[in-house]
Formats: C-alpha cells, structure tokens, sequence
C-alpha cells in the first residue's frame, strides 16, 4: 500500500515545475550531449558518450521519482492548519533554553525542493529538530538529540 506524502500546495507545485523542466529542457539537453558524444566515434573508449548516458540516467530517476512523489502527495490546507500544536507546514519561533537563542523554521516536507522561505528557515519533516518538535504545543520544552547531547528548546510561538 503506498503511503501518502503530505505537502503544500507550494510544495506540489515545486515539483510539478520541477517535472517539467526535467522533461523539457532536461530531456533535450541530454539528447544534445548524447549526439555530440555520438559523433566522436568509437563508443568502447567514448568517456563523453559514458558520461551523458550517466546523465540520462540520473535525469530519467530523478522523473520517476518525482511522478511517484506527486501520485502519492495530499495537498496540506494551509488555511487549515493549527495554531495549537506543531505539524507540518507550521512556522515555529523556538527558543535555545541554555543559550537564550531564538531559532524560526517552517516544518516542510522532506520530499520539498524549496531552499529559502523568507525570514524562516525551512526544515525537513525528518530532520531531528523537527522529528522533536512535531506534535508539541507552546510552551512545551522538547528535547533534541544532537552530536554535541541533548540541546532543550522551549516552544515559542506557532504560526501558519
């Protein structure tokens, strides 16, 4: 039974833009690559040839893996997200409980592409803070598993 991956509506969109520009422009770089290569000759000691079918290799999993990603996401309502309790697509305010420092983030999903959301840093739903955080309510002290031991945050503020 597949399991269903829950994303934003931003999220889906990433990827389905993403999708498309594999297919698109991707496909038809790597033709290009493959034809150059082709016309070198002798495919036995052909790196370039090598190397680009690599490429479309790489190029055609990643596409799979996007279609299998996009076949099994359910789309988050954002309107509809909890102020109450951290899940995913909540934005954050945490607070070091040793230090004093304030950290923000936006719980996303792993499978997102997204690298920067504004003034909140974004993390993936398995990173181990947001593993801690998820489920957890203001107020609450939640304890983080980290090299250097167990770093305490409390939780600050939770927003959409």
């Amino acid at each position: 039974m597949a399991q269903e991956i829950l994303l934003t509506s931003a999220g889906i969109k990433e990827l389905e833009e993403e999708l498309e520009h594999l297919k698109v422009v991707g496909r038809q770089e790597i033709k290009e690559k493959i034809q150059v290569a082709l016309s070198f000759g002798d495919l036995s000691e052909n790196s370039e040839y090598e190397e680009a079918r690599n490429d479309q290799g790489k190029l055609e999993a990643r596409i799979s893996e996007i279609e299998g990603i996009l076949s099994m996401a359910k789309i988050i309502d954002e309107d509809a997200l909890s102020t109450d309790i951290i899940q995913l697509g909540s934005k954050v305010q945490i607070k070091d409980i040793e230090y004093g420092d304030v950290y923000k983030y936006q719980i996303i999903s792993s499978t997102s592409t997204s690298k920067d959301k504004g003034d909140d840093c974004l993390t993936s739903d398995e990173s181990p803070v947001a593993k801690a955080l998820l489920g957890h309510k203001v107020g609450d002290i939640v304890e983080v598993e980290a090299p250097c031991g167990i770093i305490k945050y409390e939780v600050m503020e939770i927003t959409k």
